[in-house]
């Protein structure tokens, strides 16, 4: 668990109107929601505009564009000794240079990975707003996020249900790494997009799945990128989950967790209906009817189905 303070770190009205064209852009979601496949379609898209399309993106070479903000050296840089022999309160308190560190090594944008929430981490924010340029933030129906989070952790659905659930739930700290926060499922939608906000795009998964024409180019277009339609399907298509797959099956991918069997499943919505049992549906649905019901996830059948 965490010491995260959960309701005292938003983006503020201060904060940018849009995505300025230097400092971090955060690509957030909870796990398992769909932040990976973004990350590569904008690789994709942003090789392609540079003329540099002769193949897909490697998917082990994606911080050629990106960043994970997690990554322990950086981290080391600032508290001078290895980051397992830190405290959790010390690397919180240093975590703002880490970003700032990001944020100035890179000419223009800094495009970085995070599932943390935008929370407060042991009295210093989780995310640094004074290098923030903009945020675009993955949400995703939690009946589907449980079955592909059991895959990630090699546990059971159960287990995944249980873990989304526990709020201030954070990841341990290894020799490669620093902590993130996660919080549970509503924590972490919520605390991104309770406040509206220009600099923050939402992207629903599910839409992403049934129209990305439509979705990834309203991104694109938030981001200043005014790719051809030819261009922009282009990165879809070498993007789609099966290309994901096979280059995940031919040459490994280095984010996937050692447990896991695959990182890339099937990148489907709506398998809920298969894969999990009324209980498992009622127990999610109680706990995180609210932020279902924002994101137009909470019809009338799961209501009646939890007895709301």
């Amino acid at each position: 668990m965490s010491g995260a303070d959960d309701d005292s770190a938003v983006l503020s009205g201060e904060a940018p109107q849009k995505p300025a064209m230097t400092g971090i852009l955060w690509l957030a979601s909870y796990p398992k929601s769909g932040n990976t496949w973004t990350r590569n379609l904008l690789h994709n898209l942003l090789n392609i505009l540079e003329g540099k399309d002769e193949a897909a993106q490697d998917i082990n070479a994606m911080n050629e564009f990106t960043f994970w903000e997690i990554a322990a050296k950086p981290y080391e840089k600032f508290l001078e000794k290895p980051v397992t022999e830190a405290t959790r309160a010390e690397i919180a308190a240093v975590r703002p240079k880490v970003q700032e560190l990001i944020a100035e090594s890179t000419d223009g944008l800094a495009m970085v990975k995070t599932h943390h929430c935008l929370v407060m981490d042991r009295g210093t924010p989780a995310i640094n707003l004074a290098v923030t340029a903009g945020a675009v933030y993955i949400v995703r129906n939690p009946l589907d996020v449980a079955i592909s989070l059991a895959h990630h952790i090699s546990g059971t659905i159960d287990d995944a249900i249980t873990m989304m659930e526990t709020r201030g739930l954070e990841t341990t700290i290894g020799e490669n790494n620093v902590h993130e926060i996660y919080g549970s499922w509503s924590q972490h939608v919520e605390s991104w997009t309770r406040n509206p906000h220009r600099g923050i795009r939402i992207l629903r998964y599910e839409e992403m799945l049934a129209d990305p024409m439509k979705v990834f180019g309203g991104l694109a277009r938030h981001l200043l990128l005014n790719p051809k339609p030819e261009q922009l399907q282009l990165a879809i298509d070498r993007s789609s989950f099966e290309n994901l797959r096979e280059q995940e099956a031919r040459e490994g991918f280095r984010e996937k967790p050692d447990k896991a069997e695959r990182f890339f499943r099937e990148g489907k919505s709506e398998q809920w209906r298969e894969k999990l049992s009324r209980r498992q549906v009622r127990q999610i649905v109680s706990v995180h009817h609210k932020q279902m019901q924002r994101f137009g996830y909470l019809t009338d059948e799961l209501s009646h189905l939890a007895g709301l």
